[in-house]
């Protein structure tokens, strides 16, 4: 089967950051669905592993987590699909990825896919989803209000693919105000069409910024990314007994600043449930079901920016420097082999 791959991790300017392979093609077992993909995401967790963590054994390792597609072959022990289901799902990282023709994964973390979207469309949604959802509802709680805060969430970054969800998914599903940060015109454009009710300039002091709406201190805080440029102005502008969750990857990170007001501090990594086996490890396939019942409702859009085709490693290659450069709006999706 086709497929794209590294051997050596690092920088992407080198010609076999990314290439171009043939492999095996897998055989479904246990509880592993064997799928034939049609479109993927990218994500910047894609270039985050290819910078850093070489494939076992000198092996290929095939990166890429986004995937919608057709079951083609069930292991013995699955219930929950079949062959000619189709299926959107965000993968596990300590698997291959779905940068190839065809795709391993485990049932419980796989969902029907959105009727009503194109394979493209689909693609762009599980993983931001996902953390999206774990994030608001798992980690941060938002559903259990702060005493004494404003009922409301500042979401930084708020063009990125994650963000481009959560606030789709704070305005679909609880009375939260949502208040999304961007820099740019077509940025701050992109999210007030998703919903936002208010935008502020994250290349301005945050705290002023949020002050300056008038509706007092946000009880909770989701930092998708430059987390270490924002972290005092996140400390001062939170809510006492606020809480603050994150899922970058800052260099340092002074959890002192939140100490006197006690602000629980919450790490979100979409791939917990699956690296380890949790007990709950099938709520991220309902979470997938819940969100395409939500697209399908018309209650929540796909955050695609843009499609590519072919999925080879050149537009891969194309893709990841975009992600790299933290200017990304929306998820980029790429179609067929």
């Amino acid at each position: 089967m086709n497929a794209v791959a590294y051997q050596t991790p690092g920088s992407l300017d080198r010609q076999e950051a990314l290439v171009d392979v043939t492999l095996d093609k897998p055989s479904a077992q246990g509880r592993d669905l064997l799928v034939e993909v049609k479109a993927i995401a990218v994500n910047p967790v894609d270039y985050k592993v290819r910078q850093k963590f070489p494939p076992a054994d000198g092996a290929w390792r095939v990166l890429g987590w986004d995937a919608v597609g057709t079951v083609v072959e069930t292991g013995d022990d699955v219930q929950g699909f079949a062959v000619g289901d189709d299926v959107f799902y965000a993968g596990s990282i300590t698997r291959q990825g779905t940068n190839s023709e065809f795709h391993l994964v485990d049932e419980r973390i796989v969902g029907k896919r959105p009727t009503s979207l194109s394979d493209a469309e689909a693609a762009a949604l599980p993983l931001t989803a996902i953390t999206a959802c774990e994030m608001l509802f798992d980690r941060l709680d938002v559903r259990r209000p702060v005493a004494g805060a404003a009922n409301a969430i500042v979401i930084v970054g708020g063009a990125g693919g994650v963000a481009s969800i959560a606030i789709q998914l704070a305005k679909a599903l609880t009375d939260l105000t949502v208040i999304g940060t961007a820099s740019r015109p077509e940025t701050r454009q992109w999210i007030e069409d998703l919903g936002a009710d208010h935008v502020v300039d994250h290349g301005k002091p945050l705290a002023q910024e949020i002050a300056d709406l008038g509706i007092g201190q946000p009880a909770f805080v989701f930092g998708t990314n430059a987390t270490d440029r924002h972290l005092e102005q996140i400390a001062e502008l939170i809510a006492p007994q606020g809480r603050f969750g994150l899922i970058d990857d800052p260099a340092t990170f002074d959890i002192g600043v939140f100490k006197q007001k006690s602000v629980s501090v919450h790490w979100e990594f979409m791939f917990t449930r699956s690296m380890f086996e949790t007990a709950d490890m099938d709520e991220q396939g309902n979470l997938l079901s819940e969100v395409a019942a939500l697209i399908d409702a018309g209650r929540i859009k796909t955050t695609v920016s843009e499609v590519r085709t072919p999925i080879n490693a050149q537009n891969l290659k194309d893709v990841h420097a975009v992600l790299e450069s933290g200017k990304a709006r929306g998820k980029i999706v790429l179609e067929g082999f």
